[in-house]
Order: structure tokens, then C-alpha cells, then sequence
């Protein structure tokens, strides 16, 4: 069996969505309500910025249908830091701020990197084991966004490995591509939505993403993404796979990212 496919878009609070995905009239309130019934996941980015009351997330929770699952992009004060083995008492903070109020619905956590941040093996590991595995008995997964060309060396999807750590596809031409499989789990950002297509991406590049999926889900490597490193020796039979549409032309994400899973459905 072939692991759960999710594609979702970044946020759900954006006006150029008011004219083009949500129905004219509907209070913003209902935003939510509406986005979750038309994509699989969202990526919440005001985590990254400021702290959430556990209230928010308790609502966020109850608004969104009983498999949906939400990816959280983890605070900015913690990444943006010079010694990243000095963040464990900001990563506590994070984690024990509420977001455990999404109970199952808790998908992975993205930590995000400036692009700045460098590569450096032995600080970083030291920050991959300050992530703990659970927060008040809620099963954590985290993923990892770098953004620097120093990441790009067989040794970094190496130690991820070790720590069952995920990294961040992108599809970006400013950021290195790292297409390696390092976690159970595999989290894909695409940022080359184009406001001339009607869908944001070339009906050819969704069909290309939609194979990729299907090939990650079933715990395989799809051949036209090259690696870093050599691939698993026992990859996993199945993995869950997120996708998200996150930036290029944003106003086209919630068409890419519902052509995409009408792909996936085909």
C-alpha cells in the first residue's frame, strides 16, 4: 500500500485569494473552513513569525475535516541564530506553546533556515538533537528548509538520516536541490507557480509532480531527480507525501495545488 499523498497550499489568510478561490461574500472567518475542503494540508506560516495561543490551534482543529493534517513552519527565533546548539530552551518554547491542541492532525514541522545559514556539520547535528520525538505524548516529525549552496554535500541527507530528519524539496532556482529521501516522510515547497499559466504550472510539470508522488509514496525514488547521496538501502514501503504551493505567482496556488490532486485521483 502506497502511503497518503497531500497537497496543500501555504496559509489560508491571502486577499488575492478573496477574487479568484474563495466564493465572493464568504467572512473571512470561514476561510478555512472553505480552503480545508478543497486541498489535503496547509502549511501554517504565522507560527514562524510570533507565538499561537493553544485556543487557536484548538480551533484550527475542530474547523478542518477529521483527515486533514497541518504542517507548521516552527519559529523564526529559533533558526535565525548564529550557535544553533544553543537553541533548546527557544525549541522548548515552540513546541510547548499548544500546537499539541492539533492532536492528530499534527503534521510535520518545518524548520526554516535563512538562506545565510551556512553548513556546519557538527553544530547542526547538534541542533537535530535538541528535536524530540513527542511533545506531551503528540508524535513529532520535523523537517528541515536550507536554504545555502554549502548544503549541498552527500554529508548533510547522511545525517538527516541518522535522525530520521526530513528536508524540503524546492523547486526554486535560488535555492539548492536537495532531492534526497531522508525521512519517512517526504515535504515538497514548489515556488515557480507563473501568473501566465492558468494553473500556475504547466499541465506537463503537474503531471511530473503527480509520478513523483506516486513513486515517494511507494517508497521509490523517481529516476529525474538527481541525489546527493547514494539512495536507501531499505527504503520504506509506503511514506507519506506532502506538497505544498507555496510561492512563485501565490494567487495560482490553491489552482495548482487542486489540479495536482486532481491528478492524483486519476
Amino acid at each position: 500500500m502506497a502511503g497518503e499523498i497531500r497537497v496543500g497550499i501555504g496559509g489560508w489568510t491571502f486577499e488575492p485569494w478573496r477574487d479568484n478561490f474563495y466564493p465572493k461574500g464568504l467572512p473571512q472567518k470561514q476561510e478555512l473552513h472553505f480552503a480545508s475542503r478543497h486541498v489535503t494540508t496547509i502549511e501554517i506560516n504565522g507560527t514562524y513569525y510570533g507565538a499561537q495561543k493553544p485556543e487557536s490551534f484548538a480551533r484550527w482543529h475542530d474547523e478542518v475535516p477529521e483527515d486533514f493534517v497541518f504542517a507548521l513552519k516552527a519559529s523564526r527565533f529559533t533558526t535565525n541564530r548564529k550557535v544553533l546548539a544553543e537553541s533548546g530552551t527557544s525549541i522548548t518554547r515552540f513546541l510547548s506553546s499548544g500546537l499539541v491542541e492539533l492532536k492528530a492532525k499534527l503534521g510535520p514541522i518545518n524548520w526554516q533556515f535563512l538562506p545565510t545559514k551556512t553548513f556546519e556539520p557538527e553544530d547542526f547535528e547538534a541542533f537535530l538533537q535538541l528535536l524530540p520525538k513527542t511533545q506531551d505524548g503528540v508524535a513529532l516529525r520535523h523537517v528541515v528548509e536550507v536554504r545555502h549552496p554549502s548544503f549541498a554535500v552527500p554529508e548533510f541527507p547522511e545525517l538527516l538520516r541518522r535522525y530520521g530528519i526530513g528536508v524540503v524539496l524546492a523547486d526554486s532556482e535560488k535555492h539548492p536541490a536537495i532531492h534526497d529521501v531522508t525521512a519517512p516522510f517526504v515535504y515538497a515547497r514548489l515556488q515557480a507557480a507563473a501568473e501566465e499559466e492558468a494553473l500556475g504550472y504547466p499541465a506537463a510539470a503537474l503531471d511530473r509532480w503527480a509520478a513523483r508522488a506516486r513513486e515517494w509514496a511507494g517508497g521509490g525514488t523517481p529516476e529525474d531527480l538527481p541525489l546527493l547521496a547514494p539512495a536507501q538501502q531499505k527504503p520504506a514501503k509506503s511514506r507519506e507525501v506532502f506538497i505544498f504551493m507555496i510561492n512563485g505567482y501565490k494567487p495560482k496556488a490553491p489552482k495548482a495545488a487542486m489540479a495536482l490532486i486532481e491528478r492524483l485521483r486519476g
